[in-house]
């Protein structure tokens, strides 16, 4: 095989000549462009991964992973529905749950959000918003003290200046309706507990109470909003949704977490992939880099091609030599900026360094999360492209005359 002298030859033809030091900067320079167009991609990647991981741990952690609600907006024979979704082998627990929208009132300051009403026992085994606990926990809702406990998000009891243990109002626009007009309700709750899921969304616009305090306070007896179900694999809630859609009878209807955050992940989804069309433009000018050492090899070189091809080197092989040097550049390259990518990821990752206004971001922090699957894409289509970029070159060099550079030596 002749391949062992091209492979010779093309590593040769990186060091040039003293009087010719131009080619081996302009050799680094390709490399270098190469490596940081990759690590920009892998970063910005894994930067994307992390945003829709967190934001789908967050999510899940707060929601359930599938709901049961109703079309009338309230849910009467609910335990018939319960009971029959205790025996569905996709479905590792059930609980049942109120939401509705009012205002928080304290001291003079006030902010509308989202009451859910909830059974204490039956949220830890559907969601995990109990890990996210600061102060108090779930259990103390139902304490009995006389007056029913609420628990905060963090963001809310900041901009409220709520402390764990103070009394707060709880206003309802819809009421009883009174001689000049609907008349709110209002009822004083005490703060048993603050919660920080690290979610701007949750943490100024979500407040938990007990189910039973909800029922009363929306005058919903022992009706519910809908049943909250958690799934043993989260990614076939799509079809457990379906098969469960057949079984509920109208007014009743199932939606899973991934219809509920369709906009949000479908957003994110895209905007990874337009990252990605934007990025490998970075290493497509670094390909460029590498047509120019490689025509500037040929040219200087020209002497040496053709004492190959007198030497009986075939077209093949002189194309060999210079792809397998611009093949090089590729991969020493791509090897230089998967390795910086993966050490920037884990340094991001590690000390957080990035921190995020939570008010724009949704999150605290810059989320980082490397995967395989992202290495092994960036890593082949720079490698193909340093590739694609060696054949012009490469051509030029293989049907180069040898006549026209010996005539005069």
């Amino acid at each position: 095989m002749n391949l062992p002298y091209q492979l010779f030859i093309a590593l040769r033809y990186l060091k040039s000549k003293k009087k010719h030091k131009g080619i081996s900067v302009n050799t680094l320079i390709s490399v270098g462009g190469v490596a940081v167009g990759v690590m920009a991609l892998l970063v910005v990647l894994s930067v994307m991964s992390g945003f829709h991981e967190d934001l789908q741990k967050k999510i899940l952690g707060v929601n359930a992973h599938m709901v049961i609600i109703s079309y009338k907006g309230i849910m009467s024979d609910y335990k018939d529905v319960n009971k029959g979704l205790k025996n569905d082998r996709d479905i590792i627990a059930s609980a049942p749950f109120i939401l509705g929208q009012v205002m928080v009132s304290y001291d003079k300051r006030a902010h509308g959000v989202y009451l859910r009403g909830i059974n204490p026992e039956a949220e830890i085994k559907t969601t995990e918003i109990g890990k996210f606990m600061k102060e108090g926990s779930l259990e103390k809702l139902n304490a009995g003290d006389g007056m029913p406990g609420i628990i905060l998000g963090k963001e809310l009891a900041g901009s409220l200046g709520i402390f764990q243990g103070d009394v707060i109002n709880i206003l309802s626009p819809v009421g009883k309706i009174g001689p000049l007009g609907m008349l709110p309700k209002i009822k004083q709750f005490r703060v048993v507990g603050i919660f920080e899921v690290g979610m701007f969304e949750y943490d100024s616009n979500l407040v938990l109470t007990d189910i039973s305090a909800a029922q009363e306070f929306f005058d919903m007896k022992q009706d519910i909003t809908g049943i909250q179900l958690r799934l043993a694999d989260i990614y076939k809630a799509s079809l457990v949704r379906e098969r469960i859609q057949k079984e509920l009878a109208f007014p009743l209807y199932a939606k899973d977490w991934m219809q509920m955050n369709r906009n949000l992940f479908s957003a994110l989804k895209l905007e990874k992939f337009a990252m990605f069309i934007i990025l490998i433009l970075i290493i497509l000018v670094a390909s460029f880099n590498i047509v120019s050492t490689l025509i500037m090899n040929v040219m200087e070189k020209k002497r040496e091609i053709a004492i190959l091809k007198a030497m009986g080197a075939t077209d093949r092989g002189v194309m060999n030599i210079f792809m397998l040097q611009g093949l090089f550049i590729g991969v020493v390259g791509t090897i230089i900026g998967v390795t910086g990518g993966y050490l920037l990821c884990y340094v991001l990752n590690t000390y957080e360094i990035i921190k995020l206004p939570a008010d724009v971001y949704y999150l605290s922090r810059l989320p980082v999360k490397t995967k395989f699957i992202d290495f092994v894409t960036v890593s082949l289509s720079a490698v193909i492209i340093s590739f694609l970029a060696t054949i012009y070159p490469a051509w030029q060099a293989a049907k180069m005359n040898p006549v026209e550079p010996l005539r005069y030596e």
